[in-house]
This record gives structure tokens, sequence and C-alpha cells, in this order.
């Protein structure tokens, strides 16, 4: 959802430039095998390597482009067991960087750019994280915002312009409420 909310309504308003990065849950979390958890993150970090044997033939631009249809299939279509090779002809990309998905060689890939954002926002949150530059140029990260639903573009704009200047000020954590809704994905995109 969040990716939805900057894609959709902040990225046009307030001219970002995105670069897409990886944060394995699976890594992260290191939940145990026999766990309800493990086979779904574990599935996803495996789409985290196919998308870094993208992002070596088609940069950013294609790692976005099957992150968002990777969010279709799982998230409107709740389509758990496809082919990542599907998705990747889906939308335009070489199905052969589907071998990633096996291959643990990508894995160190994936854990040092998760880590440059781990390092920015700390390591006891979990994703989204958004990194921006403050006012002194310096690299600042905050988790979130967690949210289930695409504000309107009016309030979208209040959100983000709200957590940028979080992130700006020093000495600033943490704000949280429990989640007492289910993610509400809208359309397909």
């Amino acid at each position: 959802m969040t990716a939805r909310w900057v894609v959709d309504e902040v990225a046009p308003a307030r001219d970002l430039n995105i670069t897409w990065q990886p944060i394995s849950l699976l890594e992260k979390n290191q939940p145990s095998p026999d766990s309800e958890y493990y086979a779904p993150v574990a599935r996803s970090h495996k789409h985290l390597r196919v998308m870094e044997s993208v992002r070596t033939t088609d940069g950013n631009d294609g790692v976005f482009k099957l992150y968002w249809e990777l969010g279709r299939r799982n998230h409107h279509d709740q389509d758990r067991t496809f082919e990542i090779a599907d998705a990747l002809t889906a939308v335009g990309l070489d199905p052969s960087h589907a071998a990633a998905f096996d291959d643990e060689s990508w894995d160190a890939e994936i854990t040092k750019r998760m880590g440059v954002g781990l390092e920015l926002a700390g390591t006891d949150i979990g994703t989204p994280i958004i990194a921006f530059d403050n006012d002194d140029a310096e690299r600042v990260a905050l988790f979130g915002p967690v949210i289930t639903r695409v504000p309107t573009t009016e309030q979208s704009l209040r959100l983000w312009d709200a957590f940028i200047d979080m992130g700006k000020i020093p000495g600033f954590w943490e704000v949280k409420r429990t989640r007492t809704e289910r993610p509400e994905f809208g359309e397909r995109p």
C-alpha cells in the first residue's frame, strides 16, 4: 500500500526519483522453517533474487515493473503459485531472469542493499523503509508509513510532507498505533 501511495499520489506531485531496494523478511526475521510465516517469506526472498537479476540488465525501471507485477499477482489476484517467468514475460522482461529464483548467489546483493536501509533506519523495524536527504543533505530513513489504503491526493501529500518533516527532526524516533483493519488494495494497477 505504501508503494501505491508513493507512486500513484505522491511522486507526481513531489517530483520524486525513487530507487527500489530489497528487504528480505526471511533474512531479517529468520523465521523457523516449520512456522507458517516461513513459506511466504522464503518465496518473497526468491522474488528478490529475480529482481536483483533484473536490476543488472534493466535497472531500477525493470525492478519496478517486476515489483508492480508481483504486487498485482500476490495482492490483487491472490495468486501465490504463479511461475516467476510468467510474471517477467507479462511486463516485457527477459524470462531468463527466472533462473535467479533458486540461485543463492544473489543473496549477498540483497543483504548488501537491504543493509543500507537498516543502517539508516535501524534493525528493529520492518518494511517499508523510506530514505531521503534531510535539510543538511544527510541521508536519513524512517520505517513506514504503514497504511491500509491509499489516501486521497490531498491527504497523501499532507501525509508525505509530515512524514518527511518528522524524519528531519533530530531526536524523533517513532509514532505508532494499533492497526485495526486489513489493507484495501483497490483496483489492480
